[in-house]
């Protein structure tokens, strides 16, 4: 059965300055009308995707949204590419399996339609984990700078955990951003494990060293300011769960720089051996 479009725009919303909803995708079919749905309050739904397979690319322009394809470039470019191809300069970057709150999205449109010199906006976004919203540690508040003019902000170039840099004031903003993730845990291990993968890369490479003290330590300060001081013990056995996984993401990362580090070190000996050698011959 064909979907029905997303409802259009109610007269004079946002009339001062009109907002564009940007998402990339890539086989997002499963979780993407809900969050289309959520956004219709915007004056444009741009869905930027890399090359679905599942029918995400047909299904978002059933749903009114403007689609083109883009080559996956890595999280923050592939982001900034969407944000450039937007028809308006204010911008609200959402994933596919996020929801825009009622709340949230009011607060937007009041917002948007005020005369404040504000560059961005950051709103609490509300992670669900094994079927719970949670409300406490490091599932929330997930304070998340979505919503950008575009002239004065503009995602990062990191190729995982990317930001929005704003030039000017930041706001904060009423309301919830629902994550909705249906991950099994499988799943999220293997993402989580890609992550920390590139962020060791990108640690290593900006020039940064990890040492024995961070491999233990960061991950036992994790677990004492999520679980301990901002009480992810409210939030169960799911929220224990989480704090655990972002634990052991923490003692990865270094791991893994740990052995770039070495790997590094090992080929620089290597070379120089060879290079003195070399020059004992000459």
């Amino acid at each position: 059965m064909a979907s029905a479009p997303i409802p259009s725009v109610a007269s004079g919303a946002l009339a001062h300055k009109p907002l564009s909803v940007v998402l990339i995708t890539l086989n997002a079919a499963a979780q993407l009308r809900p969050c289309l749905e959520s956004a219709a309050f915007a004056d444009e739904i741009l869905v930027v995707d890399s090359g679905s397979s599942d029918g995400t690319q047909e299904l978002a322009a059933a749903c009114g949204a403007r689609v083109l394809h883009q080559d996956w470039l890595g999280f923050g470019p592939q982001k900034h590419f969407a944000v450039t191809q937007a028809a308006h300069d204010w911008v609200l970057c959402l994933d596919a399996d996020e929801r825009v709150t009622p709340e949230l999205a009011a607060a937007i449109s009041a917002a948007l339609d005020s005369d404040s010199d504000v560059a961005a906006f950051r709103f609490a976004r509300c992670n669900r984990f094994l079927g719970r919203y949670l409300r406490h540690g490091e599932g929330y508040p997930d304070w998340s700078l979505r919503l950008f003019d575009r002239r004065r902000a503009r995602w990062s170039d990191d190729a995982v955990h990317e930001k929005v840099v704003a030039d000017g004031p930041v706001g904060t903003l009423a309301g919830d951003l629902l994550h909705d993730s249906a991950e099994t845990i499988a799943a999220y291990l293997a993402k989580q494990n890609r992550y920390t993968t590139l962020a060791a890369e990108g640690a290593v490479a900006a020039g940064q060293r990890a040492r024995a003290g961070k491999v233990w330590a960061s991950p036992l300060l994790r677990f004492f300011k999520f679980f301990v001081v901002r009480r992810g013990y409210r939030d169960g056995l799911p929220g224990f769960i989480h704090i655990v996984i972002g634990c052991f993401n923490s003692f990865t990362k270094y791991a893994k720089m740990i052995e770039l580090q070495r790997a590094a070190s090992a080929s620089s000996s290597v070379s120089s051996t060879t290079q003195a050698s070399r020059d004992s011959r000459a």
